[in-house]
C-alpha cells in the first residue's frame, strides 16, 4: 500500500460509518485503500490537503487591483494598452497574464451596444414625446406607416473597438458605443440610391411611398413617419406633406430604437451576412430577396412592440433603450 492522497468526500464518509461500525483504523485502511496514518488524521480532524503546487502568481492583490482601475478608467481599451499601463504602474507582465486577470475580475471582451449619442434637449423632447404617445394603443399605431434608410456595403467584416465588460454590463452607458450621423453612401429606401436630397427624396415619396400606403391603407387616413435627417426636414418637403394631405407623425431626434423598422433592417442584414454579395447587383439582387422573405406575422408583432418600447423611453427617463 502506497503513500496516500488527500481523501475524497466518499472515502472521509465511508471511514465515519465504518468507525460507527466498531471497525478499527487498521481495518478501515484496508478497506478503502487507504494509509492507516491518513485514517488517523481524519478521525483526528487533523487531516489537511496537499500544498498546492505549481508556479507562482507573478502578480500582487495590490497590483491586480490596479489593473481594474485601468479598465474602469476606460472600457475601451486594447489588451495591448491595458498592459502598456500596468507596466507604467509597475507591474511588468506578458500579454497572457494580462488576459488571464482581466478574465478572473470577470471582464469578457464583447462587440459593443451602438447608441445614439444624446444631449440634455435630445432626452427630454424623447421623455416628452414618448409622455405624449403614451396611451396610444396598437390599433393607433397600426395607422402608422412607418419609414427608415439604411445604409448596405459590401463588407460587413469591420465590426470596430470592442469593450471590456462583465455579464448583465451590456446597456450600461460605459459600455456603450454612441453612434454619430455621417454623410450616408449606398442608401436603401423601398429602392436603392447614391445619396439622399431633399429632391430626391420627394420622388420617392411620389414614386414608392404613396403606392404603397395606397395598397395598404386604400382611402382610410394614415400618419407617415420619417426621422429628422436633412432631406426629411427640409421646407419643400414639409410642403409637398401639405400639398399631398398626409399627417406627418412628430417625431423625436436620434431615436432609431422607436422606430420598428430598424429591427427589420437588422433581419436583413443578418441575412446578408450569409449571402455575402460580390457585386452591387448581387448586393441589390439580396437584399430585395431579404427584405421580400419577412412575414406579415413579423411586422404585426413589431408594431405591437411600440407601447413598450414607449414606457421604456419613459422608465429610461429619455435615454436610449434596448430596442
Amino acid at each position: 500500500m502506497g503513500k496516500t492522497a488527500d481523501l475524497t468526500a466518499v472515502q472521509k464518509a465511508i471511514i465515519d460509518t465504518l468507525k460507527q461500525e466498531g471497525k478499527t483504523q487498521k481495518e478501515i485502511s484496508e478497506r478503502i485503500g487507504c494509509s492507516q496514518s491518513a485514517v488517523s488524521r481524519h478521525l483526528s480532524g487533523k487531516s489537511v490537503g496537499r500544498k498546492k503546487c505549481g508556479r507562482k502568481r507573478c502578480t500582487t492583490r495590490r497590483g491586480d487591483r490596479t489593473l481594474r482601475k485601468i479598465v474602469e478608467k476606460d472600457r475601451f481599451q486594447t489588451l495591448g494598452d491595458l498592459r502598456k499601463q500596468w507596466t507604467e504602474s509597475g507591474v511588468e507582465t506578458s500579454r497572457a497574464t494580462v488576459y488571464r486577470r482581466v478574465q478572473e475580475m470577470g471582464y469578457r471582451c464583447r462587440i459593443p451596444q451602438v447608441k445614439p449619442l444624446l444631449n440634455q434637449k435630445q432626452r427630454q423632447k424623447r421623455l416628452t414625446w414618448a409622455t405624449e404617445k403614451q396611451h396610444w394603443t396598437v390599433a393607433q399605431w397600426s395607422k402608422v406607416l412607418f419609414s427608415d434608410e439604411s445604409k448596405f456595403c459590401m463588407s460587413f467584416g469591420n465590426q470596430g473597438a470592442r469593450v471590456w465588460r462583465k455579464t448583465g454590463e451590456r446597456e450600461i452607458p460605459k459600455c456603450l458605443k454612441s453612434s454619430v450621423k455621417y454623410p450616408q453612401s449606398v442608401m436603401v429606401w423601398g429602392a436603392m440610391s447614391a445619396a439622399v436630397n431633399a429632391a430626391s427624396y420627394q420622388e420617392i415619396l411620389e414614386h414608392f411611398m404613396l403606392p404603397s400606403a395606397e395598397k395598404l391603407y386604400g382611402d382610410e387616413d394614415f400618419i407617415f413617419q420619417h426621422d429628422l435627417a436633412p432631406a426629411h426636414s427640409a421646407k419643400t418637403t414639409g410642403k409637398w406633406f401639405t400639398d399631398h394631405g398626409i399627417t406627418v407623425l412628430n417625431w423625436p431626434a436620434n431615436s432609431p430604437d422607436l422606430n420598428p423598422i430598424e429591427n427589420l433592417w437588422n433581419i436583413v442584414k443578418r441575412k446578408l451576412r450569409d449571402a455575402r454579395p460580390n457585386t452591387l447587383d448581387e448586393l441589390k439582387a439580396a437584399i430585395e430577396a431579404s427584405w421580400a422573405s419577412i412575414t406579415p406575422q413579423q411586422c404585426h408583432r413589431l408594431i405591437a412592440s411600440m407601447p413598450r418600447r414607449i414606457e421604456a423611453v419613459i422608465s429610461a427617463k429619455g435615454f436610449p433603450t434596448k430596442y
